[in-house]
């Protein structure tokens, strides 16, 4: 039988959102996606997030070696308070575990700068804890195209689900319906969006 997390959808209620060393420096080795692209959707998704009103966790590692968080991210996670650590794993630091402990939710949608390591190694340990974890890829980067496909492969064989950065978005808005479709399409920004939120005004107006 499969674990139930498997088929719950992610709510306003059961999530959180973690975001492990969006560094400067670690993007100038990112080679697997285009950088303004995962800037992209990074922004997209903690924007989305920001609509439903999830708890929002933020660590960086070691600025001194790696820089401070991109400015993007700083901008619009003024309110947030980063939590700097030195461990390599996330989770290993108390106060990142205490972080997420207390957001009192048991999904977490996890992004970092790199997939193998950043996003795998809190992702798996959370698993271990009885988190269910939402990787998500394409809001995340790796030096090589390799190490980028070898760290899903892990989170994959250890449980964690491996996602796309809208995905998460529509699952937790579940009804286009909603009053708040419009401003998570808005902060997801795909590229599409806008030409069908155009066609959908010209044909209600017929």
């Amino acid at each position: 039988m499969p674990r139930k997390e498997y088929y719950e959808t992610l709510t306003q209620e059961n999530s959180a959102l973690v975001i492990v060393d969006h560094q400067i420096g670690l993007y100038t080795g990112v080679r697997d996606i285009p950088t303004d692209e995962l800037k992209h959707n990074i922004v997209g998704l903690i924007k989305a997030m920001k609509v439903f009103g999830i708890p929002i966790i933020v660590t960086t590692t070691t600025e001194s070696m790696w820089g401070p968080m991109i400015p993007e991210l700083r901008e619009i996670l003024k309110e947030v308070p980063i939590i700097e650590r030195t461990t390599v794993n996330a989770w290993d630091d108390q106060r990142v575990a205490n972080a997420i402990e207390k957001a009192g939710r048991k999904k977490l949608i996890m992004t970092g700068i790199t997939t193998d390591v950043c996003l795998a190694f809190p992702a798996i340990t959370a698993v271990g804890k009885g988190y269910d974890v939402y990787a998500v890829i394409d809001a995340s980067g790796a030096f090589t195209n390799k190490q980028g496909e070898l760290g899903v492969t892990r989170m994959a064989q250890a449980g964690v689900k491996t996602v796309c950065y809208s995905d998460v978005a529509v699952e937790m808005l579940k009804d286009n319906a909603s009053p708040l479709a419009l401003e998570v399409y808005s902060g997801l920004d795909m590229p599409f969006a806008g030409l069908v939120y155009g066609l959908n005004q010209y044909f209600s107006k017929k």
